[in-house]
């Protein structure tokens, strides 16, 4: 059998080409899947993770307490460390560019450790040498030998520093707003209070070292020591407690990464076992044939399985293959974009192996399903036509209750999983719900293709025969939507899940982050200025705000603060987070304050409003214009606050933070806001939504050439047929209407049925993901859809082409002669 299996692949390798393409491209879909969460992670690493991406350990603070000189050094010294960075880090000012500039600055690290890129010039040297990052070198117009006077709260109050080099800047968005400034212990002693410890520490170890006892004892080293409650994690856990914390405590990326891994095994299955099976139905006569000659079954199953290897392997080859090259061309191109320069291509070892295994595997299961049924039979039985599965006989009513169970389970476990937020049970209900409706579709989908026919019959007699053919092989026409029922329900799917994740991201960080830019003035003609921000190009509102109250009480967790009116109007105008309204009657106060009622002393007396307290530190307390009498608080700076067009980005954020101090004669420290932490943290999420497209594409592609194989299977299959459609007048247009025709007609309902599906998918998908973190709304992109819609219909269209061509090439006489 082994020379049969040889004849079949070596003989009819189209049909095998055609099947490889469909595994190679669902292996691909899986692998790259797989790099997506690789390379999410390194991304993620590069950007959040950037300041300790060359440490094996890195220690903080449970309660957020520096760590003392005592604990420093008892870490370091412990026998496992090779090399250890203990950060310093305070907040300065200096003058440059015409202004009043703020800066983060932190002290040196060992050549090992350092995660600064140098641009041009050197590290620092001497003692007062610094060096500082390139953006706001080239904002301030600052060269390796500027100096810069730096100030802060140390004993010395301030340090005269000579910059000794540029460096890259940084794509942490925890960072990313202030000026980057590294220099010596000698600066950090002059500006720093003494004794502010250090805000952690960063460890490689020694070769050989094991990591986890690495971490248990140098935690209970540097508690020994007096550090209250440290925590020892790897670079890579860092990031994903970073992540955890800012998505409620859960580590929402690893499940979403997880549950598309999950979607590409599922979608691969159902792709590779339909496409085979579809191949090994229409050998049922010829297996059966050699059942006849002598071949045993075992036989029979052998020589399907030797065929299946060698296409699963060699199509999962080329499809690993495939996979690195889309991945390296998406993040290649991310790279070329200046807020995205982070991103990064990680290749695991599980993204190869696993592709090709599951490929291979794939293909065998899919190939010995049909293989088995075929050989459960006597030959002669075999040979005959097989009955369809109907609700008129077993087999139909078998798989009817089958099909309706797993679909009702799938659908409750669904909207379960999506109601507790629980993703696994979600994404398992999803699976099982959508088998349900496979195993139903041969009962459905014909009859809808039937009704549909009807927009064909202005057609004529090739519109009828269109119609017909769907309901009078409900398997054959079951099996060529069902390729793209897949692939559209998949691609719908994505797409919702994409468009309401998207809506969730911007809604939590438009919660957070309410305002984009924000300052304090007191100086003349403000009302004019305030006029001319909202003209600048970038700029959306400009709002004044003015003071009327003072919290008489420890209400915010800096016990007390000015309170400041805003017209309901304008705060719509100005406030990122449309659900913040201001209503009368209440006070609105920064997270962490205290509930309840809030006291305000105005020029008016003393007014009690019930506070509403905010998800989000980065605002002051206000009220809305009516709910406090009386006029605007003598000697208090009134307040701007600037909305940004969506499409500003990074480096455009500095630009107009100096255009909007420049025109309020402030001082650019003090254009605080939260625009640039927002743009760093969209182009985050771009990243990841630039892979998903990627993944859409491929699903794309994987339900094209389902449609393509099955439809030219099919139309191989009716040789015979369209033949004696021919001998009796039927002309060779009409023959390749009625085969475009047909194809539409499927292709049309099964990207109806996809995309309604689909969309639900999508939104529940989100709700399970998300609905811990955000308020989920679902966001259909509908567009998107349309376009989806229409691709499918032409890929029908299109995929009919070529077996319409060689049916009307076939000769009546020659097509009735074939076998």
């Amino acid at each position: 059998m082994l020379r049969v299996a040889w004849s079949q692949l070596t003989t009819h390798y189209r049909r095998f080409v055609a099947i490889g393409l469909a595994v190679m491209l669902s292996v691909m879909f899986l692998s790259a899947t797989l790099m997506v969460g690789a390379s999410t992670n390194a991304s993620l690493g590069a950007s959040i993770g950037e300041a300790y991406r060359h440490a094996d350990l890195v220690a903080t603070s449970r309660n957020g307490e520096p760590f003392s000189q005592a604990a420093v050094d008892a870490a370091a010294s412990s026998p496992a460390v090779e090399e250890s960075y203990p950060e310093r880090s305070t907040y300065v000012t200096f003058a440059a560019g015409g202004g009043e500039q703020h800066g983060r600055l932190r002290n040196t690290a060992p050549a090992a450790l350092e995660s600064a890129v140098l641009s041009s010039g050197s590290m620092p040297a001497n003692p007062y040498d610094a060096v500082i990052d390139i953006k706001t070198a080239k904002h301030l117009g600052l060269t390796p030998g500027s100096t810069l006077e730096l100030h802060g709260g140390g004993p010395v109050k301030n340090a005269k520093v000579t910059i000794s080099g540029l460096v890259q800047s940084t794509n942490d968005p925890f960072s990313a707003s202030a000026a980057q400034i590294i220099a010596g212990t000698a600066v950090l002693n002059a500006v720093q209070d003494s004794g502010a410890g250090y805000s952690g520490m960063q460890f490689t170890l020694k070769p050989g070292e094991d990591t986890a006892a690495a971490k248990d004892y140098i935690a209970r080293r540097m508690e020994a020591a007096g550090a209250d409650t440290p925590v020892l994690e790897t670079a890579q856990e860092k990031v994903t407690s970073t992540v955890a914390m800012l998505s409620a405590g859960q580590d929402q990326l690893t499940i979403v990464l997880l549950a598309f891994a999950g979607v590409a095994v599922l979608v691969s299955t159902l792709v590779v076992a339909n496409t085979f099976s579809v191949l090994i139905a229409q050998r049922t006569r010829e297996l059966a044939l050699l059942r006849c000659l002598g071949a045993g079954r075992s036989q029979i199953r052998a020589s399907v399985m030797v065929e299946a290897l060698v296409v699963g392997l060699a199509a999962s080859a080329l499809g690993v293959v495939a996979a690195i090259g889309l991945m390296s061309g998406l993040v290649a191109w991310a790279r070329t974009q200046p807020e995205q320069s982070f991103a990064t291509l990680a290749v695991p070892p599980s993204a190869i192996i696993a592709g090709l295994l599951a490929g291979t595997l794939l293909t065998v299961v899919a190939a010995l399903v049909p293989a088995k049924a075929a050989t459960a039979v006597a030959p002669l039985a075999a040979l005959r036509p097989a009955d369809e599965a109907t609700v008129k006989n077993r087999r139909g009513k078998v798989r009817l209750a089958l099909g309706v169970a797993a679909l009702l389970g799938g659908t409750a476990l669904l909207v379960f999983g999506s109601v507790k937020v629980s993703l696994p049970v979600a994404l398992l209900g999803g699976a099982v719900s959508f088998v349900g409706i496979l195993l139903c579709s041969t009962l459905f989908i014909p009859t809808v293709v039937a009704w549909a026919g009807r927009l064909a019959a202005p057609a004529g007699v090739p519109g009828m025969l269109a119609a017909v053919n769907a309901t009078r092989n409900p398997a054959r026409t079951s099996a060529t939507a069902a390729a793209l029922l897949i692939g559209v329900t998949l691609v719908s799917l994505m797409m919702t899940g994409a468009s309401t994740a998207r809506q969730a991201f911007n809604s939590t960080l438009s919660e957070t982050y309410p305002i984009d830019l924000a300052t304090q003035t007191d100086g003349p003609g403000v009302t004019d200025a305030v006029s001319r921000l909202a003209s600048l190009d970038g700029v959306s509102a400009a709002v004044l705000l003015q003071p009327v109250g003072r919290l008489a009480d420890s209400a915010t967790p800096d016990g007390g603060g000015t309170v400041y009116a805003i017209d309901g109007t304008e705060a719509s105008s100005v406030l990122r987070d449309a659900k913040l309204q201001p209503a009368a009657g209440m006070v609105y106060l920064p997270e962490d304050s205290t509930p309840g009622k809030a006291n305000i002393t105005t020029t008016a007396g003393t007014t009690s409003l019930d506070a509403k307290v905010l998800r989000t530190r980065h605002v002051p307390p206000f009220v809305e214009k009516s709910a406090i009498p009386g006029g605007a608080l003598a000697g208090a700076p009134s307040m701007v606050w600037v909305k940004l067009d969506d499409s500003v980005s990074g480096e455009q954020v500095q630009a107009l933070q100096k255009e909007v101090a420049s025109i309020l004669g402030v001082p650019e420290r003090t254009v605080s806001g939260s625009a640039i932490e927002r743009a760093t943290f969209n182009s985050i999420i771009d990243v990841l939504l630039l892979v998903v497209t990627g993944l859409l594409g491929i699903a794309v592609v994987i339900a094209l050439i389902g449609v393509a194989n099955t439809l030219s299977l099919s139309v191989m299959e009716r040789t015979r047929e369209n033949s004696l459609l021919r001998a009796l007048g039927l002309t060779t247009g009409q023959l390749r209407g009625m085969l475009a025709i047909e194809a539409v007609l499927v292709a049309g309902v099964a990207a109806l049925l996809g995309s309604g599906m689909g969309i639900v998918y999508g939104w529940l998908g989100a709700q399970a993901t998300l609905g811990g973190m955000a308020d989920v709304v679902p966001s259909v992109p509908w567009l998107q859809l349309a376009a989806v819609f229409g691709v499918a219909v032409v890929a029908g269209l299109l995929a009919s082409v070529l077996p319409a061509r060689r049916a009307a090439r076939l000769s009546p006489v020659e097509g009735l002669a074939t076998a």
